[in-house]
């Protein structure tokens, strides 16, 4: 079901560094995490959601994660923007 909503939402942040961007913005409605990540850097990304009172959803795969943004990487995570 995630992976829908990342494949259906207008506006993506991808990657580590562009989800805290958004994160620290204000601009993250939800915060989608690969299950399979470095648990140092899920950890980063979960207090500042938490922090923000942002929604975080995880999904089993980075490589399917990346597939579904239309990359050609795995992504460790992805932040629905509020447009």
């Amino acid at each position: 079901m995630s992976y829908e909503k990342v494949a259906k939402a207008k506006c993506l942040k991808i990657g580590t560094k562009q989800t805290v961007k958004a994160l620290e913005r204000n601009k993250a409605q939800e915060v989608i995490l690969a299950a399979d990540a470095n648990p140092a850097i899920i950890q980063i990304i979960l207090d500042l959601a938490h922090e923000k009172a942002v929604p975080v959803t995880y999904v089993d795969s980075m490589q399917k994660l990346g597939k579904t943004c239309k990359i050609d990487v795995k992504a460790v995570a992805v932040a629905i923007i509020s447009e």
